[in-house]
């Protein structure tokens, strides 16, 4: 059994306060939420990893402990720290786990969730280490027998397999969000559920309708329901994370001595972008917050980007031949008075 350094595993230095702490917990535990990494078992451990040494540290009382535990820790094990209802000097039965937010989309937060939801997230293995089972997950008593009870009763019980399914989604309906009516069908019952897709989703990414997958059995909960969503081409936009790109069309006269040309966003709205005199086919001008909005951040937008395409006159009027010939002769007397 090897000593976990929990400050450590937070990235918090040993005098960090309390605040420092949850805020370090917090971000850690967005970045490696199984719900955010689905499939990644590096993602997963981590993630046990993260709530374990917040479970310590973020409790005063265990942090005390641990503290005091330091080097010694060797010598608390050998003296039967871990028996049951033994515990460390102090310690209480029972644990919490505190974790932030779920995946994309969600609204994020701070909860609570038991022994149990840490198993069904991550089936029969114990989320948490030998270490932290020795020193700080005694407790004995009544509270333990309540907690053995449980985990019994956890396994006979088992949560439904979550499914997965594809979704086909318009880019306008990935940039305003969108409500999808889904009919589903279990044990030869067939009913109707509203699935709300959030603004700004992409590519590949999933969203969970929650106790919509495979039915558990011995009365638990059932699995979730993952729609994975695959986006439609575009006629005139093309998406490269949260930017978009688009072409606008030119005129020859308005290239060569400037103006505005009318841009059109997937907002629906219009907008004017000035073009300087002198501006080159295929030249690229950005329009800043006109892209993709940001899952789950109000306000905050990519970027749009149109690439010019200068429109040469296909048919000429006499005047405008007779403009253009003028243009011409210009051009070549400049040629031949630089070169001699």
């Amino acid at each position: 059994m090897d000593f976990k350094d929990y400050y450590s595993t937070l990235g918090v230095a040993k005098t960090a306060t309390e605040k420092e702490i949850k805020q370090a917990y917090r971000k850690l535990a967005r970045k490696h939420h199984p719900d955010v990494n689905p499939g990644d078992k590096s993602a997963e451990t981590k993630f046990k990893e993260i709530n374990e040494a917040y479970e310590v540290l973020g409790d005063p009382p265990k942090r005390k402990k641990y503290d005091e535990l330091g080097a010694n820790w060797r010598m608390y094990e050998q003296a039967g720290a871990g028996a049951p209802g033994a515990g460390f000097p102090g310690g209480e039965g029972g644990w919490k786990v505190r974790y932030s937010g779920g995946g994309p989309g969600s609204q994020g937060g701070f909860h609570t969730i038991t022994e149990d939801e840490m198993r069904e997230m991550f089936g029969d293995s114990d989320p948490f280490s030998d270490f932290f089972r020795t020193f700080f997950g005694g407790g004995g008593g009544e509270e333990e027998t309540t907690r053995r009870t449980r985990g019994a009763r956890g396994r006979s019980a088992r949560r439904g397999r979550d499914v997965e399914q594809e979704l086909e989604l318009g880019l306008e309906d990935a940039y305003h969000g969108a409500m999808r009516r889904l009919a589903i069908n279990r044990d030869g019952q067939a009913r109707t559920v509203d699935v709300r897709i959030p603004p700004g989703v992409g590519d590949d990414s999933r969203v969970r309708v929650a106790g919509e997958g495979e039915p558990g059995s011995g009365g638990a909960a059932s699995g979730d329901l993952y729609l994975r969503l695959k986006m439609a081409p575009h006629p005139r936009f093309e998406r490269k994370g949260k930017d978009l790109y688009t072409h606008v069309s030119v005129p020859l006269t308005t290239a060569v001595l400037g103006g505005e040309a009318e841009v059109q966003t997937l907002s629906g709205k219009s907008l004017r972008l000035r073009i300087p005199p002198g501006t080159q086919n295929s030249q690229v001008f950005r329009l800043k917050g006109h892209g993709m909005p940001t899952v789950g951040k109000t306000g905050e937008h990519g970027d749009l980007y149109a690439t010019v395409d200068v429109e040469l006159p296909r048919h000429l009027t006499p005047e405008q031949r007779e403009h253009f010939e003028a243009l011409q002769k210009l051009e070549r007397d400049k040629t031949a008075h630089s070169a001699a």
